[in-house]
């Protein structure tokens, strides 16, 4: 029973994106600047899969990107400088998740204000729509007197509607 449950656990290790993005080689010795670089790699695109992390990603290029963020934290870069390296050389689609500049500004508040503006629209479309004539909700209709008299005369008038047999 081990043994098939250290199979499947190996299998599923083995299937798994991230078991085949970061190969030995490329892990550093220090475990700090080895967890920085990871957190790094997760947040920066790979250029030729453009929905995963460099750290996710098997392709070279995405490889190479990861070498050149664990060159840049040996040589003593921070984080922010690594980023920065990598946006000057690679362009802001780089990023997994853009910064807030004067040129993403759109990207990040189309939404909302799409969202808005169909809440505005849906708003003043209830305002402009006619009220409910009385009896449409439910409620009973109010009659004037002479409307009630002449309700009256026609009920009186008509025989009941005989069921067909």
């Amino acid at each position: 029973m081990r043994l098939i449950i250290a199979g499947l656990f190996a299998l599923a290790v083995m299937l798994s994106p991230a078991a085949y993005a970061v190969q030995p080689d490329e892990i550093m010795a220090d475990p700090v600047k080895e967890a920085r670089a990871r957190d790094l790699s997760r947040e920066l695109r790979c250029m030729v899969c453009q929905n995963q992390s460099i750290d996710d990603s098997e392709a070279p290029l995405a490889r190479d990107l990861r070498l050149l963020v664990r060159e840049r934290i040996a040589a003593g870069d921070s984080d922010s400088q690594v980023i920065d390296f990598l946006v000057a050389r690679y362009g802001e689609f780089v990023l997994l998740k853009p910064r807030f500049e004067r040129q993403t500004w759109l990207l990040w508040l189309l939404t909302p204000l799409a969202l808005a503006g169909g809440g505005l629209a849906l708003w003043m479309h209830g305002r402009r729509r006619p009220k409910s004539a009385p009896g449409e909700d439910g409620s009973e209709a109010i009659l004037s007197a002479a409307e009630e008299a002449r309700l009256q005369r026609l009920m009186a008038a008509e025989p009941p509607p005989e069921s067909p047999s």
